[in-house]
């Protein structure tokens, strides 16, 4: 079968501009920027950590100037977008509302049987919020048998919320501390979004599309990946269909000896316009989401560190990668005192990458904007890799 041949500088091309990183602003600015990002990625993953921005707020400012995180609660009420999951939990657009339905049939499935108990607390908190409107977790009774012992030893009520939850039987919105607000589909999905379940071929084909209008080029397993939680998962006996279809083209990369890889064919003679602007990026923002995808096509080996050991780990506790142009030049583990307006890195490690004094322009320029953006006015840098490097950034912050 025929392969389309790229060289690793055009494969670097395709990936971010389909990232929304070739240029700055690369979507406008605005809410109605917000929305198109949103809608051409397909999925914008939600994070709880808030050492830095969360990671929603964050990947959609890397893109918008202008961001302002209010517009997704805007986007939220107006019927835009809604939080679900595909590989993770996040922000989708409505109109693709209907797609969610095959992974909220595979939670049901999976489900292990439940007690007579569960499923009558799961019917009693049904009936409340149908009766009383949308509820949190705290407007439940606390009926956990005993204290807490972890992060995940969720009480009952909690534990139904989120069943329902994931079963598509209840959605949900966000407070302004982040906590979630659990209501009925009927009040939350406009009247003329379609609601029907696709059947698992057209879901197959829904997901490739979507994974590489964001991915740009990808391996079949980083598609099969988004589908990973619905019932049928038909991503690789479709992605052939579309391969020999015309619909989806097979890519080499000069160079790299790897599986089999993919792109849709608008990509074949598009040109693409690279800046020389530097992103703070989010560890899991779209680009960073699969971390053998960095290491193929970017040569970054990249793990986020907060689930590692302290005393294992290399980089800091959340380490942001530094992309300038296609080259990720440093990670930046940093995190915003928000009451005292200071933005400490703990660490500003530098690959072993030649810096012009151009790029380093660039670097404190997007430190500047990231420090704004996290509510901060003052940067503290406490250590870095290279002195030379780390002189010339401070310099440039003064």
């Amino acid at each position: 079968m025929k392969q389309h041949i790229l060289t690793s500088s055009q494969a670097k091309k395709i990936i971010l501009h389909a990232a929304g990183l070739a240029q700055p602003g690369q979507f406008g600015k605005g809410m109605a920027a917000v929305y198109k990002l949103i809608d051409h990625l397909g999925f914008v993953q939600i994070d709880t950590n808030y050492v830095v921005e969360r990671a929603h707020h964050h990947a959609i400012a890397s893109r918008v100037p202008d961001y302002q995180p209010a517009w997704i609660d805007e986007l939220l009420a107006a019927g835009d977008i809604f939080e679900f999951f595909t590989y993770g939990t996040g922000y989708i657009p409505m109109h693709e509302f209907r797609f969610s339905l095959p992974v909220k049939e595979g939670f049901l499935s999976r489900r292990k049987p439940l007690t007579p108990p569960e499923t009558s607390l799961m019917k009693k908190v049904l009936d409340r919020i149908a009766r009383e409107g949308p509820l949190m977790v705290k407007d439940f009774d606390n009926d956990r048998p005993a204290a807490s012992s972890g992060w995940w030893d969720w009480r009952p009520a909690k534990l139904a919320l989120e069943r329902l939850f994931l079963d598509g039987s209840l959605m949900c919105t966000r407070q302004q501390n982040f906590q979630k607000v659990y209501d009925l589909p009927i009040n939350l999905v406009p009247g003329h979004v379609d609601t029907t379940m696709p059947d698992p071929e057209e879901f197959a084909r829904h997901v490739i599309r979507r994974s590489l209008q964001a991915l740009g080029i990808a391996y079949a397993k980083d598609m099969a990946w988004r589908a990973h939680y619905a019932k049928d998962n038909l991503v690789k006996t479709e992605l052939e269909k579309m391969v020999a279809a015309g619909e989806v083209c097979l890519v080499n990369i000069e160079g790299m000896n790897t599986a089999p890889l993919y792109m849709l064919p608008i990509y074949k003679n598009k040109k693409i316009k690279l800046s020389d602007h530097a992103f703070i990026l989010s560890p899991f923002d779209t680009l960073n989401v699969f971390r053998h995808r960095l290491k193929d096509f970017f040569n970054f080996d990249y793990q986020i560190e907060c689930f590692v050991p302290q005393a294992k780990r290399k980089y800091g506790y959340f380490s942001l990668p530094v992309l300038v142009g296609d080259t990720f030049v440093a990670r930046m583990d940093a995190k915003a005192d928000r009451k005292h307006r200071i933005l400490t890195v703990h660490n500003l490690h530098f690959e072993p990458v030649q810096l012009s004094q151009s790029m380093i322009a660039k670097i404190v320029d997007a430190i500047k904007t990231f420090t704004a953006f996290n509510q901060c006015r003052e940067v503290i840098i406490k250590k870095s890799n290279h002195k030379q490097s780390l002189k010339a950034i401070r310099d440039g912050l003064s």
